[in-house]
């Protein structure tokens, strides 16, 4: 048992609040839990697919609600919390920010792994989405290692956006992102002009790490320097943020 006191013992007190916070928070849960679910049923349900249409279905999908918590955990959660006297609080307390910080990641990793898991029970209901025993594993950490970036352009848009248009803003950028990137349907399927834009898109560059460990190929590496391109410039601007709030509020 985490002695009191301890790292441990704090990260999971602030873990605890966290996910208690988000679960009361329908602007959160709704487009998290909820928008993979629905969108998949929307544009999978009537689609007449084999294996490999319907893993790689799946695995779009599986992508749309990692980005979900990205966007809306990181994102409009942190905005929502600047505006918060609690939040100014706990800034004033002695110690490390560091608790914090990974009782945040901790709590996407539960959420995304909740809104991962709605979509693959209905995957494998409805469809013949079936991944081999071995490449669950891969599959699930591709898809983690491959939200890293995006989590940090969330942690930027929390600190840069007015938290009142945060939500708005966030969605602005996640949807057309999901369906340009080839999230919801085959890239192939996209209008010429979409399928162009789609190529240099980071949503689809995470889609295309996570098909290639469906389709049992090796690793993509031009979509890993892509994403590790937009990891740098959007941790760049997540710093940015943080030292700009700091500087403004915390001085």
């Amino acid at each position: 048992m985490p002695r009191p006191g301890s790292t441990l013992a704090v990260t999971g007190a602030h873990l605890k609040v966290r996910v208690i916070q988000l679960t009361r928070i329908p602007a959160f849960i709704v487009p998290t839990l909820g928008f993979p679910a629905m969108f998949y049923m929307f544009f999978v349900v009537n689609r007449e697919l084999d294996v490999d249409e319907s893993n790689a279905a799946l695995t779009g999908f599986a992508v749309f609600a990692v980005l979900g918590v990205a966007f809306f955990q990181f994102g409009v959660g942190i905005a929502a919390d600047r505006m918060f006297p609690w939040e100014r609080y706990l800034r004033t307390l002695p110690g490390s920010a560091a608790p914090r910080f990974m009782a945040q990641v901790f709590s996407a990793v539960v959420f995304a792994l909740i809104g991962v898991a709605i979509v693959v029970v209905i995957a494998s209901a409805i469809t013949e989405a079936s991944l081999k025993p071995g490449l669950w594993l891969l599959w699930t950490g591709s898809l983690l290692v491959g939200s890293v970036p995006f989590a940090m352009f969330g942690i930027a848009l929390g600190y840069w956006a007015d938290p009142r248009a945060a939500l708005p803003i966030a969605n602005v950028i996640y949807l057309p992102l999901s369906y340009v990137g080839g999230l919801w349907v085959p890239p192939e399927s996209l209008p010429d002009l979409l399928q162009g834009i789609s190529r240099y898109l980071p949503t689809r560059h995470y889609a295309e790490v996570v098909w290639a460990v469906v389709r049992g190929e090796g690793p993509p590496l031009s979509s890993w320097a892509w994403l590790l391109a937009f990891g740098a410039a959007a941790t760049i601007a997540a710093v940015w943020g943080y030292r700009n709030e700091e500087a403004l509020r915390y001085r």
